[in-house]
């Protein structure tokens, strides 16, 4: 971890960003140039302490999860994100279909969606960013961690996520889960986290875990589903 680099690297990308260009506004007597600490800390969903210490260059080093979240709340391109994680003795993420980056251009468009709720996610259903009326409406998806990010995981084993429907709509979302699982699996292949989310589901199936008011679906290792 080059923590000199990393800090540098984070001060001179706050500074280059205006409060419009992420979504908040400009208020009155801004002396700080470019984005305040405590705004990006916010964005990235970590606190304003953590944020700092990275700037000071007296941080511990960032999780994939967090880099991810830093580079969404910079508006980083790839090849700047490939860079952060570098500064922070991390392996750059692979592109592909679950990559958790978001690009600058689909960030600004969420900007500007004030009057609708909005979120991205990946393939298998992992909040990545949402905005206030996303949170408003359906609760902040992206402090989860693990297995739990994933909507599919959290619709069969979490009580709570299925209570936001009503009982008639239930068996139709499960099969909608289903299918968004089955179509991660064969766009992933076994030995992704699609694959993991099948193994564990269907082991949970298996040890009769599902609580009562689970509708009766079962998940096979291959994600065929009955």
């Amino acid at each position: 971890m080059d923590r000199a680099a990393l800090a540098d690297f984070l001060r001179r990308h706050r500074a280059r960003l205006r409060p419009g260009d992420v979504g908040l506004p400009d208020g009155a007597r801004r002396r700080t140039v470019g984005l305040r600490r405590e705004e990006v800390a916010t964005l990235a969903v970590m606190s304003t302490d953590y944020y700092t210490r990275l700037e000071q260059q007296r941080g511990p080093q960032p999780s994939d999860q967090m880099l991810a979240s830093l580079a969404r709340a910079l508006r980083l391109g790839t090849e700047e994100r490939d860079y952060l994680f570098r500064c922070a003795g991390r392996n750059a993420p692979a592109s592909g279909p679950v990559s958790e980056h978001v690009a600058p251009a689909l960030l600004r468009v969420l900007d500007r969606l004030h009057d609708s709720p909005a979120l991205i996610l990946t393939v298998l259903g992992e909040t990545l960013v949402q905005n206030e009326m996303a949170r408003a409406l359906f609760g902040d998806h992206t402090h989860h961690a693990g297995l739990a990010r994933s909507e599919v995981f959290r619709w069969f084993t979490d009580p709570d996520a299925r209570r936001m429907y009503p009982p008639d709509d239930r068996p139709r979302q499960s099969r909608a889960q289903v299918a968004t699982l089955r179509a991660a699996l064969a766009m992933l292949g076994p030995r992704s986290r699609a694959g993991e989310l099948v193994g564990v589901l269907s082991g949970l199936c298996n040890e009769r875990w599902f609580r009562p008011d689970t509708p009766d679906l079962s998940v096979r290792r291959d994600g065929h589903c009955e």
